[in-house]
């Protein structure tokens, strides 16, 4: 039975990280805009997270300072103060959001069921929300579907600053625009710079124009040197040199995105950009991007055997490939073979004339 059959006056979301987690809840923060457009929204997330969604119209969005320690819970009480909610939707199953939503006054406090609840989290809430669907956005538009909304699909509407396309317009030319995100906060996230390397040599061979995107941290400029230093057809290296609302404008005027399983591929998600995947440490039908799974290429499979001896259906949803060296079972070959399938599905490349 829903929680609610008429609109709740407001509603408390917590999701403190990350990226590509938040950008699959914001399917859910819309379709509770769409149904209910007078609830008020207040979304308590982490300060990288909170540059992204602060893009969001008509959602209150409060900062929590994930490295503050302790003073972190007490300021984010602090701005709380008072304040009550007809609902939270507790949707971390992380100690440290449990520790956080201890601040947080509702009347109804809706967590994942003790499957998907880890860290305890079942303790922190008084009503149960069963995930339904494998991938993690169809089991936030669960936390709908207790509510009372109507429309669980997951889609995406994102807001882009006029300022910010009018800076990733200047990145562009006559060519189709490939861009490559090499690196995920997790080393063991990544592929190798020789594979990259090879798939921009190819998407140059095919007219594109190719770019190497990413945060500042040292590993991921690194690997794009590499990049850089095994082939000469890296047209623009941002990599560290954009903020995420310019990452999103610019992520939104390209062709196509080719990522591992970290925040730009499912930012592409948000602006209808196609995605290439590239997984082998989780299970893309979990956290592959959305629209396009079955354009990823996924050694998940292969290196869980490999490792355990058995199939995804045979162990818990949240299971983790921990082998190391899991991204490097995947070929260029088939790399370029799901290239060149989303190039001919998506009309991405221009007709010779």
């Amino acid at each position: 039975m829903a929680v609610f059959t008429s609109a709740p006056a407001s509603l408390c979301l917590l999701r403190l990280s990350a990226i590509g987690d938040c950008c699959h809840a914001v399917a859910l923060v819309q379709a509770i805009q769409r149904q209910w457009p007078q609830t008020r929204i207040t979304w308590i997330t982490g300060k990288l997270e909170a540059q992204l969604l602060d893009q969001l119209p008509d959602v209150e969005i409060i900062t929590f300072n994930k490295s503050g320690g302790w003073r972190a819970y007490l300021h984010l009480w602090q701005q709380l103060r008072g304040r009550r909610f007809d609902a939270l939707l507790h949707m971390q199953a992380a100690l440290r959001a449990s520790i956080a939503s201890l601040g947080i006054r509702a009347d109804y406090r809706l967590g994942f069921e003790r499957e998907r609840a880890k860290d305890g989290q079942w303790l922190f809430t008084n009503l149960k929300v069963i995930a339904e669907g494998e991938h993690v956005a169809d089991g936030f538009m669960s936390f709908g579907k207790a509510l009372g909304l109507q429309d669980l699909t997951p889609q995406w509407r994102w807001p882009l600053p006029p300022h910010t396309l009018d800076q990733a317009a200047r990145h562009k030319d006559s060519r189709p625009l490939l861009l490559i995100c090499p690196a995920a906060s997790k080393a063991y996230k990544n592929w190798t710079a020789e594979g990259y390397a090879a798939l921009a040599e190819h998407a140059h061979a095919q007219g594109m124009k190719v770019m190497l995107i990413g945060s500042p941290a040292k590993p991921e400029q690194e690997l794009a040197a590499s990049i850089q230093q095994l082939t000469p057809h890296i047209d623009e290296n941002l990599v560290g040199r954009t903020s995420l609302s310019e990452l999103m404008a610019l992520i939104s005027t390209a062709s196509l995105v080719v990522a591992p399983d970290t925040g730009p591929a499912h930012m592409a998600t948000l602006t209808g950009t196609p995605v290439l995947g590239l997984y082998a440490h989780h299970n893309p039908a979990r956290t592959g991007p959305y629209y396009c799974r079955d354009y990823v290429v996924s050694a998940y499979e292969e290196a869980l055997l490999a490792e355990t001896g058995q199939t995804p259906a045979q162990l818990p949803w949240r299971t983790r490939v921990k082998d190391a060296n899991a991204m490097k079972r995947i070929t260029i070959e088939q790399v370029i073979t799901q290239f060149d399938r989303l190039c001919r599905d998506f009309h991405l490349l221009q007709e010779p004339s």
